[in-house]
């Protein structure tokens, strides 16, 4: 069996992107896809960055990656606080070849992949960076925006971003919605398409402070979510030391929103 963890919005938490590894490897799985948002947020953007060049095959660019290169515009004050903090904390400096590599990954990352049949972005299809798919947009009536979106790939696409795992999927010619605490067991791609959020590895927003990411098995199309405990207070501790990150970037962790 071929499995790949799928993982997103590490958001430089760097015991939640640990012990999300840590579970990988238990379970014997050696590919890593990463659909973004690897820093903003979180006290330890250089560390993560690091660790996702190390043990990740195929990486996304997300919009927190993005701000962080070109400036946050279009962010609330608490992500662009962090976002301005996450830059001082990345810019290269000449004596320091790291701090360059490391930017220059984050500005050369792709928006989108086609892998094994699937579509990765971070956002959604028709706006890879940024757009977000929520549950609102299902219970709105909202259906052009995910007419859109399902035009642009022909099997599964995952996605990020708004840190809330489930699945888009549709339905007698409407889209549902199906989050991911309503999965018991694994499931399976029936010939539907359907647009999967993996979750966040480093903020979850479900109200389960627990890191989540995506097992795939590309061969059987199977897809199975993993729900992984770290060290939530020793991240706090850190955001808490860092006068340019507010408080309630800690406080948040331990609620899951």
């Amino acid at each position: 069996m071929s499995r790949t963890a799928i993982i997103s919005d590490i958001h430089a938490n760097l015991e939640a992107f640990e012990a999300v590894l840590a579970d990988i490897e238990r379970q014997k799985i050696s590919e890593i896809v990463c659909l973004g948002d690897i820093v903003g947020y979180g006290p330890d953007p250089s560390a993560c960055i690091d660790l996702v060049q190390q043990r990740c095959r195929l990486v996304i660019r997300g919009n927190h990656d993005d701000a962080t290169i070109h400036g946050p515009m279009g962010f609330n004050e608490l992500a662009r606080r962090a976002i301005v903090w996450t830059r001082k904390a990345l810019r290269p400096r000449m004596l320091r070849p790291a701090s360059r590599q490391r930017w220059t990954f984050l500005e050369t990352l792709p928006l989108q992949i086609e892998w094994e049949g699937f579509l990765l972005v971070h956002g959604s299809p028709r706006d890879p960076t940024s757009e977000y798919l929520m549950e609102r947009d299902v219970i709105l009536g909202n259906e052009s925006v995910f007419t859109e979106n399902f035009e642009k790939f022909e099997t599964v696409c995952f996605v990020g971003h708004t840190h809330m795992p489930g699945v888009f999927f549709q339905e007698s010619g409407r889209t549902a919605w199906r989050a991911q605490k309503s999965f018991g067991a694994a499931f399976k791609y029936d010939g539907l398409k359907m647009i999967i959020n993996v979750g966040s590895v480093g903020q979850p927003r479900d109200r389960d402070p627990r890191a989540c990411y995506l097992t795939v098995d590309s061969e059987e199309r199977v897809f199975r979510y993993r729900r992984v405990s770290y060290d939530i207070p020793k991240t706090q501790a850190k955001i808490r030391a860092i006068e340019d990150l507010d408080s309630q970037l800690a406080d948040r962790l331990a609620l899951g929103i």
